[in-house]
């Protein structure tokens, strides 16, 4: 894939450009890379013209760089790769991007973040080490909140990242008094999910709502079929699942307690890096008090119930000194929904101290 990467614009702006693509590159296989980092890679000519496009492959496939050194062929001699993460150094399942960089004649490297796992670190010092200009820190936040968010958390806390997900209506209800609750939010917000869930590595529930509403937590098309990725599915808690249920499977995980570090611990396991909390509210309200809730997205219908349960139970918050705040990153409509993209606020600026 050919192109230019921000015409007359500033070089600095076509790099910009460039890390943007690679960007949505890695967005592209988000969700097939795991337990390796989604990266995404472009490379210009000499000239300044995009001349390759890459973004990792599933484990044991070829990582970003390689790919779009690849795509761009002899082209990449005397010119630039932009990446979303610091090229690697190691010999792992498949050999160091950094040396094919070398190899390729690239001159110039813009990586968006610096590798923080030690074994594949190192990568822009044998880049300068061979004479290659290296740019750490190109778009960093942009990417860092982009596809890479999981796997970074992962590597620098050796735990998944935890995002609970929620649909309430705008007094907070989860469901009405009896219980029902298909469907609070509109078919665009739904579709919006099972995509979510398409890229996760494991999606949780408590026994309570697996006993309650029967879910399959799997991800759908909008025509219900299956999409081609699903996540592992994991239950959390004492009780039994009733048998022949939706959960009642054999790849079902089934984790046998209500410590949220043991839940962890069991999906790193399992090399989960990506972790999706759908249900209940006993079970977010666990997490978020253990402080191992990452990410919230809270999708609010404009609808009221007045009465019923509440999207969360109790969260380790007593007096208003303890609660909870978040810090929201972004908010959008979803049809006739609205979806709010939060994360909460360090302990210390919670409590207003330095």
């Amino acid at each position: 894939m050919t192109g230019t990467a921000g015409g007359n614009g500033t070089p600095e702006a076509r790099i910009e450009q460039a890390m943007r693509r690679a960007l949505a590159a890695s967005a592209q296989v988000h969700g097939s890379t795991s337990p390796n980092p989604p990266v995404g890679c472009v490379v210009l000519d000499a000239t300044g013209e995009i001349v390759g496009v890459g973004a990792t492959a599933p484990p044991g496939g070829p990582h970003a760089e390689i790919l779009a050194l690849r795509e761009a062929g002899t082209r990449a001699a005397g010119g630039t790769a932009v990446v979303t993460l610091e090229p690697c150094a190691h010999v792992g399942r498949t050999p160091p991007c950094a040396e094919a960089l070398i190899a390729a004649g690239i001159v110039c490297v813009h990586a968006a973040v610096a590798d923080p796992n030690p074994i594949a670190a190192g990568g822009a010092a044998a880049l300068r080490a061979a004479g290659i200009a290296v740019t750490l820190g190109t778009l960093a936040d942009e990417v860092a909140r982009g596809p890479l968010r999981a796997w970074l958390h992962a590597v620098r806390t050796d735990r998944p990242h935890v995002t609970w997900k929620l649909a309430a209506t705008l007094d907070g209800r989860s469901a009405a008094a009896d219980g029902t609750s298909r469907w609070i939010t509109g078919p665009d917000a739904r579709e919006q999910v099972h995509a979510l869930r398409s890229t996760v590595d494991a999606i949780v529930v408590g026994t309570g709502t697996a006993l309650a509403d029967d879910p399959a937590l799997t991800a759908r098309n909008p025509d219900g079929t299956e999409r081609a990725r699903q996540p592992l599915r994991v239950v959390v808690g004492h009780r039994d699942l009733v048998a022949g249920s939706k959960l009642d499977a054999p790849d079902v995980l089934h984790v046998r307690s209500h410590d949220p570090d043991v839940v962890l611990g069991a999906l790193r396991e399992r090399d989960a890096v990506d972790v999706l909390i759908e249900g209940g509210p006993r079970l977010a309200g666990a997490f978020l008090a253990a402080g191992r809730v990452d990410r919230v997205l809270a999708y609010l219908a404009p609808a009221l119930l007045g009465a019923g349960p509440a999207a969360l139970a109790e969260a380790g918050v007593g007096t208003i000194g303890d609660i909870r705040r978040l810090q929201i990153d972004d908010v959008c409509r979803i049809g006739t929904d609205v979806l709010v993209d939060a994360r909460p606020v360090a302990e210390h600026q919670q409590k207003g101290t330095a």
